[in-house]
């Protein structure tokens, strides 16, 4: 049996929590809150810090370093996390859903959720290259499939 099936959140030792995590880099996409509705939106730009080809932080370990409002995904707070798209392996399990289809643990690779066109892969732009982040606003985060 597969540990996610067996175990809970909480049970998982950290290696496992990590693997959990499909690399699909919507987390690390800068999104917008209105402020009066409270209504989250969700953009193509990326962290600096993310790499768009392969959807992985290139710099994971120290991350925190370079962008102290980056937010570590963890047992404690995965209830307020919100914003975690649909599609995310946390956010399904900890709902009592499964891991979707694609989800590189079942599948071996990323190419399965590559092309099920759940990562940001060929989709987002640099942080850095955004003058009105408001002109970015997307829907295709929201995608979620098993």
């Amino acid at each position: 049996m597969a540990f996610w099936t067996e175990k809970t959140l909480a049970e998982m030792t950290s290696a496992e929590w990590e693997s959990l995590c499909d690399g699909c880099g919507k987390c690390c996409l800068n999104k917008l809150i209105d402020d009066e509705t409270e209504e989250l939106y969700y953009t193509n730009a990326s962290c600096h810090l993310l790499n768009l080809e392969t959807c992985s932080c290139k710099r994971y370990p120290e991350r925190f370093e370079y962008v102290p409002e980056c937010t570590a995904i963890t047992i404690d707070n995965i209830a307020s996390l919100t914003w975690l798209p649909d599609s995310c392996a946390y956010r399904r399990l900890y709902q009592g859903r499964t891991l979707p289809s694609w989800h590189p643990l079942l599948t071996g690779s990323k190419e399965a959720m590559h092309q099920a066109g759940i990562s940001i892969k060929d989709k987002t732009i640099s942080e850095t290259k955004v003058r009105e982040i408001e002109d970015h606003i997307v829907l295709w985060p929201l995608k979620d499939i098993d």
